[in-house]
């Protein structure tokens, strides 16, 4: 059965053209993907993450425990202190990446909703005489976002210009929207400045159209998928499920701000830290600037020298450089930018291998 958020009837007042994906039907588009695209470089975008689960986690051994099951340091967060983190098999393979939020009394982890079962599950797994409450909210509130340089604008013509908003990455505060308390985080999913804001479900409708109305002078939009795509590929940012899997080493990826190098033993902290004393994995995710404005197909083979050194994962047209680029897995000989490949999706193409992001972040 295919779940929708509770903006849905919004959404399509707006004109979204819904996929499904992940068992969730998302808005793909709002009938111009350019026009949100731009929105989100020039102004602000609204994005609906009802797709994220969220699990809070109480008790007096919550530190200890998540400390021993993610990837970065969980005993440096202060409250209202956040962290970027993975949850790893003791092979070092990626189960999930979360946001980790630390707050006066809970710790909370956000991540894309289809992961849930299965990090409920791995954590449950290792919860034996921890005395931690894993409470499952996501039935309760849900993740709106404001991506732009006109982002903290639009946010304070709602909670007013006198408060002050979270500035470090992951840092959040609470606010008041209307009588409802909001949580609301500074993050970036596009490259372009952003804050997420965790409002409890009954109170998500109203809130989303006090966005869009405040969003007016800002030439506001709201964004679906297909942009989004767009902007985090440029941005550099791999996705789980589509960029990296279970599959992947958390190496490899190319993630390392979502691990700690000093905390100590945590599960898959062994081979992480095999691999970093070896100085390498065989194969990392690198960026590729596509020699015609057509994107690569998921699963293009590149190629060197007439043998396959890689794997496209993502690709798409980037408007900033007006020409196609592509993420994916290259082996370790070939990590030198400028490096001439051939992709080949339908037929073979010239690129070249770029460093990430493709656009940097203002």
């Amino acid at each position: 059965m295919i779940r929708h958020s509770s903006l849905i009837e919004m959404h399509r007042s707006n004109g979204a053209v819904f996929i499904e994906q992940d068992g969730w039907g998302i808005p793909a588009h709002f009938g111009s993907v350019a026009d949100e695209y731009q929105a989100v470089r020039a102004g602000a975008g609204l994005i609906d993450f009802a797709h994220r689960g969220l699990l809070q986690f109480t008790g007096p051994d919550r530190l200890s425990f998540l400390q021993g099951m993610l990837s970065n340091d969980m005993r440096s967060l202060k409250p209202f202190d956040g962290a970027y983190a993975t949850i790893l098999t003791q092979q070092g393979k990626v189960i999930a990446d979360v946001r980790v939020l630390c707050s006066m009394n809970s710790f909370y982890l956000d991540f894309w909703d289809s992961r849930k079962n299965k990090i409920l599950d791995h954590l449950n797994r290792y919860l034996i005489a921890d005395e931690v409450e894993i409470t499952d909210r996501s039935q309760e509130y849900t993740i709106l976002s404001i991506q732009g340089p006109e982002s903290a604008a639009l946010l304070h013509r709602i909670i007013g210009s006198g408060v002050d908003l979270p500035v470090r990455a992951k840092q959040h505060a609470m606010v008041d929207i209307d009588g409802a308390a909001v949580c609301v985080i500074r993050d970036s999913h596009t490259g372009e400045p952003g804050y997420d804001l965790i409002v409890a479900l009954s109170a998500a409708p109203p809130i989303a159209q006090q966005l869009s109305d405040a969003g007016k002078p800002y030439a506001a939009r709201w964004v679906g998928e297909e942009a989004q795509t767009i902007l985090r590929i440029e941005a550099g940012i791999p996705r789980y499920g589509i960029d990296f899997t279970e599959d992947n080493l958390l190496l490899e990826v190319g993630i390392d701000h979502a691990v700690s190098f000093t905390k100590g033993c945590y599960l898959g902290q062994e081979v992480v830290e095999r691999i970093r004393s070896r100085g390498h994995v065989n194969k990392k995710l690198f960026g590729f600037l596509l020699d015609d404005p057509t994107p690569a197909s998921p699963g293009a083979v590149i190629e060197a020298s007439g043998k396959q050194i890689g794997t496209v994962t993502s690709s798409v047209f980037s408007p900033a450089l007006e020409r196609a680029v592509a993420i994916g897995y290259l082996n370790r000989e070939y990590w030198t930018p400028g490096v001439e490949v051939s992709i080949t999706s339908g037929r073979p193409r010239s690129a070249t291998v770029a460093p990430l992001p493709f656009v940097p972040s203002p």
